[in-house]
């Protein structure tokens, strides 16, 4: 051999075909591999040019292993080595990179995105009405308090609201969820500081209303506004809306998971603090179908039908939003439609244009 043989590393040596292995070393001449089996000098069991061996790539302290064109194959576990040796002798310009350029991996890539995409256009809101169906009480609740705590930990802090105040809301507030579907037992009502959010509500799948304080700061002494909000909140559970958000939310972290893999405990605790903020935003269908359940729960306790659609003009007017900042139009956006139709509703139910 010409005189820069050198040994790269040693390893076991696999004859083509065969199950057995033998001790061997891997020795290089230019960009020529050759394997001698341990101990011998005669001449090696197999040689390949680098450009025809197949060398697998480096996955933390797993072997590596190079196969040679006659089929057999060397393996070892000095990667430092094997590295030293590619790094010298392997081209690292443009004709290397689409030497190592695999369209397969492209293809792999794209398949995963389209797979992802699939899921969430059609499997994802057929797991998510099937999860709904099948979800006990218990669950729900287990989840709701998992979201309330969340929040509470990220965005929220306690009400500053005086408790006479509170009273008074919770009685108005009791008589609206009496005419609901599930009574009165079924709802609790929460009161917030909303710190980065703002005037908000919002409803956990399991019955659990919050309201901010600066909501109803905002509404001041107009009671119905704060209950027209609080009544579409109800529409929200007694569509399940809520539940349904926390299981699409919890699916898009599946699929970011499936893509990405392990991102790490910080990036989960990032993720499970956006599901809980996801339920605080819904569809507009799902919006449309609350402020409908709104006007008709403010009609039945004898309260004014269209104080939910009023809330959003004053809203609008007085904080001069557009739905991109943080507060209920962020999470509730309002659209002329929707304020249409919440008139047209309160039209039907006999109640005269204002």
């Amino acid at each position: 051999m010409a005189s820069d043989d050198k040994r790269i590393a040693l390893g076991r040596w696999h004859p083509p075909g065969a199950s057995r292995s033998s001790g061997a070393e891997i020795l290089a001449e230019g960009k020529t591999l050759y394997v001698r089996l341990e101990g011998e000098v005669a001449d090696p069991v197999t040689v390949g040019d680098l450009s025809r061996l197949d060398i697998s790539d480096r996955i933390g302290r797993v072997p590596r292993r190079i196969t040679f064109p006659d089929g057999s194959m060397f393996e070892t576990d000095d990667n430092a080595a094997l590295d030293g040796w590619l790094s010298r002798h392997r081209s690292t310009g443009f004709v290397h990179k689409l030497e190592a350029f695999h369209p397969r991996l492209i293809a792999f890539v794209i398949a995963v995105f389209l797979l992802a995409g699939g899921i969430y256009r059609y499997a994802l809101p057929a797991m998510v009405e099937v999860a709904v169906l099948v979800t006990p009480p218990a669950a729900t609740e287990w989840m709701a308090s998992g979201a309330l705590t969340t929040l509470d930990k990220a965005v929220f802090e306690e009400t500053e609201l005086p408790e006479a105040r509170q009273k008074e809301i919770l009685d108005a507030f009791h008589q609206v969820a009496d005419v609901s579907v599930k009574g009165r037992d079924a709802y609790t009502l929460n009161f917030r500081s909303g710190g980065l959010i703002g005037p908000n509500a919002f409803a956990l799948p399991d019955g659990n209303l919050v309201i901010t304080d600066e909501l109803i700061a905002l509404a001041g002494s107009d009671m119905d506004m704060i209950l027209g909000v609080l009544a579409h909140e109800i529409g929200h559970v007694e569509q399940k809306h809520s539940l349904r958000q926390m299981y699409r939310a919890a699916g898009m972290t599946g699929l970011i998971m499936l893509i990405a893999g392990d991102i790490g405990t910080a990036a989960e605790d990032v993720l499970t603090g956006g599901a809980a903020l996801m339920t605080m935003s819904h569809s507009r269908g799902a919006e449309n179908e609350a402020d409908r359940i709104s006007v008709e729960l403010m009609a039945k306790a004898g309260r004014d039908p269209r104080a939910v659609g009023r809330f959003f003009e004053k809203l609008e007017k007085e904080l001069g939003l557009d739905g991109d900042e943080g507060s209920m139009l962020s999470t509730h956006p309002p659209t002329a439609e929707r304020k249409q139709a919440i008139e047209a509703h309160a039209l039907e139910l006999g109640f005269p244009a204002q």
